[in-house]
């Protein structure tokens, strides 16, 4: 049976989901589908490449529309749109991540932060330092969710279920101190102590 290229990464999607992010292999996924390895190099020229389109893909059904108008309340928008997204699926902030570290997709979450910090006037560099940590914020955070629930659930902790998340409180955190280095005019120029 011949696969296209939306079925491999939708039965990855799966098997992410079923076994998590370290058990999808190209060996496993072709089992699956009943296919050699070598089957999925006509779709992927390697894991990575794979790993990418599942990474777009997780985003893609996570995607909703932004409503508000303001640029921080559009911010806080996409950034709780990307963590929903992300907890929808097993390891969906580990893969991510790894995918935007690799340079090799899921760019959406950063291009749409830049679009709505627009109006903040910070400068280019300052809107993109600005997104990179809001950005870095969402996967942390989530990440640290996920392997926390994982962790729970396997018998490797002894710590139930967190009973609330403080993502909502960090995020403010964060916009506020854009909003106010927006405010304050000090916008166009990076803090060079670091």
């Amino acid at each position: 049976m011949r696969h296209h290229r939306d079925d491999v990464v939708r039965h990855a999607l799966g098997v992410l989901d079923t076994y998590g992010l370290a058990d999808l292999t190209m060996r496993r996924l072709a089992g699956d589908l009943d296919v050699r390895p070598s089957a999925l190099y006509h779709h992927f020229r390697d894991k990575q490449s794979l790993l990418a389109a599942v990474a777009d893909e997780v985003l893609r059904r996570g995607a909703r529309p932004v409503s508000a108008t303001a640029w921080d309340e559009q911010v806080v928008e996409i950034c709780s749109g990307l963590r929903d997204a992300l907890l929808a699926y097993r390891d969906g902030a580990e893969l991510v991540s790894t995918v935007i570290a690799f340079g090799l997709g899921a760019s959406q979450p950063y291009d749409d932060l830049v679009a709505a910090l627009a109006p903040a006037r910070l400068g280019e560099d300052l809107a993109a330092t600005a997104a990179r940590t809001l950005l870095h914020l969402v996967l942390g955070h989530t990440l640290d969710e996920q392997t926390h629930l994982q962790a729970g659930s396997a018998g490797a902790i002894g710590d139930g279920p967190r009973p609330r998340s403080d993502f909502a409180a960090g995020l403010g955190l964060v916009v506020d101190g854009i909003r106010l280095r927006a405010a304050t005019g000090t916008s166009d120029r990076l803090d060079q102590r670091a």
